[in-house]
C-alpha cells in the first residue's frame, strides 16, 4: 500500500497521479500530490515505478497501512526500491539487459534454429 511520498524528493510532476489505476493521489499543483484515498492503493507499485525522483514508498502489505518513516527509509535505500529493482533511471542497468534466455538459442538440440 502507497504509504509515502517524499516531499523534499517530490518535483511535482504529478505522473504518479496519471499513472495510478484506482485514483488514490490528489494532484499537488506544483508541489508533492496527496495521498487523498490510501484504502483504494492496490500495491501495484505502479506509482512508484514511474517515479522519477524515487520519491514513493509503497509498503508490500496490501491489505493495511504501516507505520512508516522517511528518514530510515531513506537511509535504507527503500525510497523508489521497485525502480531501483526494475533498472529504471539514469545509471541503472535495465532488467532487459541483463535477462539471459537469449543464450536458450546457443544451446544444442531442440533450442538451435
Amino acid at each position: 500500500m502507497i504509504e509515502l511520498i517524499s516531499d523534499s524528493r517530490c518535483t511535482g510532476c504529478d505522473i504518479c497521479v496519471k499513472i495510478c489505476p484506482t485514483n488514490v493521489f490528489d494532484p499537488g499543483d506544483g508541489e508533492a500530490p496527496t495521498i487523498a484515498r490510501q484504502q483504494d492503493c492496490q500495491t501495484c507499485f505502479m506509482c512508484e515505478a514511474y517515479c522519477p525522483a524515487d520519491a514513493l514508498y509503497v509498503a508490500p502489505e496490501s491489505s493495511h497501512s504501516v507505520p512508516v518513516d522517511e528518514h530510515e527509509l531513506s537511509a535504507a535505500g527503500r525510497l523508489g526500491e521497485y525502480r531501483v529493482l526494475l533498472g529504471w533511471g539514469p545509471g541503472r542497468t535495465s532488467n532487459s539487459e541483463r535477462d539471459t534466455a537469449h543464450l536458450l538459442r546457443t544451446l544444442p538440440g531442440p533450442f538451435r534454429r
